[in-house]
């Protein structure tokens, strides 16, 4: 047996001897009590004698009082649990809170417009920074197609957001041919989503930031 798994068993054999220890000395403390009280009346409540020594506090009190915190507690996680579930206000979006879609445009030369709408039950803020959108196996991501950052936006109920990609800004022939795009909130976001887009030409992608207006979100570079 190595050093450190036998100091793990000793360890391990200490704790579980201590602990049998401690029950045995509290059953045989609990039975000198009952035994040391000849003259006590049997119908005396069993919650006394649970009491802590010293105690100015009747132990039925002190029991109502742990039942009050305890419910207190319950409430008070039950309610957060809820919360939680549902995204409250002021929460950064993520990925798997939208609802997206994707439309082919022919403005500019060709581009993608992006919809993003909160699920329901959810109220979320895009940040006001560009949407992280990649194309392809190796990940080729979308540059800025806007020279200023965009403005937070608050999404709930039927508001949309907005923004275009335009997946080829060269000239050039040739490119990645791709039918998908991966979409993310940041590059933070734990769940980037997987969007069919139809069959483009991948070269030197650029992206808007979000719009309230789709007509805001044309890729013009």
């Amino acid at each position: 047996m190595s050093g450190n798994r036998r100091k793990a068993f000793l360890v391990s054999a200490a704790l579980i001897g201590g602990s049998m220890l401690m029950t045995a000395c509290q059953d045989s403390d609990a039975t000198t009590d009952t035994g040391a009280a000849p003259g006590s009346s049997s119908a005396a409540p069993a919650g006394k004698a649970g009491a802590p020594s010293g105690s100015s506090t009747p132990a039925s009190k002190q029991g109502n009082a742990k039942g009050t915190d305890a419910t207190g507690k319950g409430t008070s996680g039950g309610s957060g649990a809820a919360t939680g579930a549902q995204k409250p206000v002021g929460q950064v979006c993520g990925a798997g809170d939208i609802a997206w879609s994707t439309k082919s445009e022919s403005q500019a030369g060709g581009y993608i417009l992006i919809t993003a709408k909160a699920k329901p039950g959810i109220t979320c803020y895009l940040p006001a920074a560009l949407p992280t959108v990649a194309f392809g196996s190796d990940g080729t991501e979308a540059g800025p197609a806007e020279q200023s950052a965009g403005k937070q936006i608050k999404l709930s109920g039927s508001t949309a957001a907005y923004a275009g990609v335009n997946p080829k800004t060269t000239k050039e022939n040739g490119g990645k041919e791709l039918d998908s795009i991966i979409v993310a909130v940041g590059n933070d976001d734990p769940d980037p989503v997987s969007l069919p887009v139809g069959t483009i030409t991948v070269d030197r992608p650029v992206v808007t930031n979000w719009h309230t207006s789709p007509k805001d979100a044309v890729p013009v570079r």
